[in-house]
């Protein structure tokens, strides 16, 4: 059965390829993301071979946690020119859950929860974008989210980046989230998990990779430390089953 499908699907491919990404409206991130969008993007076969390679694969992923806030330059810093680019080199073998909230305090007035953040109220605004964020567009999140911190100015950046990576979401959906309890109380779990921290995080960027804290002497290197915490075969970004080239383009 499973292979009747998979020729039925292939099959879809070679009608599509005729005129590749005519109906595509997807980011390219999420072609693979159902049948749908690989047909419409004309790389269904591409997927399909993607996703047979990662079932293949034995080990467990390796888990990294970072604790940040939105407005921490060193926060920012490690997202934008460390975790984003392993991630996206090496996302078959790692699994990334971002935690806004750092150096914030949280109190309760009775009826909800209210937050001090350690760079103002932008900040306090900016880390329940990224809240909410995590919480509606499941993997488009940390595109828009290391779009946001790419920006000079995170805040105002938040509509762009959501319209380039998920056009679908409607952002006064977002901003009702943000606005509203759902936000306030995705935050407080953000606040549970941040005190829940063992040891307890004393700065950010706070990053815990397979449950154990790594000092901050190992964030320049990141890249090569999630290739070395992989129990699996390496893959070929890691170093492992390279493919040699030995045809050179020459100077005339």
């Amino acid at each position: 059965m499973m292979k009747a499908v998979l020729l039925l699907l292939l099959s879809l491919t070679v009608c599509v390829s005729s005129d590749p990404g005519s109906s595509c409206v997807y980011p390219p991130f999420s072609w693979c993301s159902s049948v749908d969008s690989a047909v419409r993007c004309g790389v269904l076969k591409q997927c399909l071979q993607s996703n047979f390679t990662r079932s293949r694969q034995t080990a467990d992923k390796v888990q990294v946690e970072l604790y940040y806030e939105s407005l921490c330059p060193g926060c920012r810093l490690f997202i934008t020119g460390q975790l984003f680019p392993t991630w996206l080199m090496l996302q078959d073998i790692m699994e990334v859950t971002l935690v806004p909230y750092g150096n914030a305090m949280e109190t309760f007035d009775g009826k909800k929860y209210i937050y001090k953040c350690q760079h103002g109220p932008q900040e306090c605004l900016g880390n329940m974008l990224e809240t909410c964020l995590l919480n509606m567009t499941n993997a488009a999140a940390f595109h828009i989210i290391n779009c946001m911190e790419s920006a000079t100015d995170v805040i105002q950046a938040a509509k762009s980046c959501v319209s380039l990576y998920s056009p679908e979401l409607d952002f006064n959906s977002l901003m009702t989230c943000v606005n509203g309890d759902q936000g306030n109380q995705l935050m407080h779990q953000n606040a549970l998990k941040t005190r829940a921290l063992d040891p307890p995080h004393k700065s950010v960027p706070w990053v815990v990779v397979d449950g154990v804290h790594i000092d901050d002497s190992a964030l320049s290197a990141f890249f090569k430390l999630v290739c070395d915490h992989y129990k699996g075969s390496p893959p070929p970004a890691c170093g492992g089953r390279q493919r040699a080239y030995n045809t050179y383009c020459h100077k005339d």
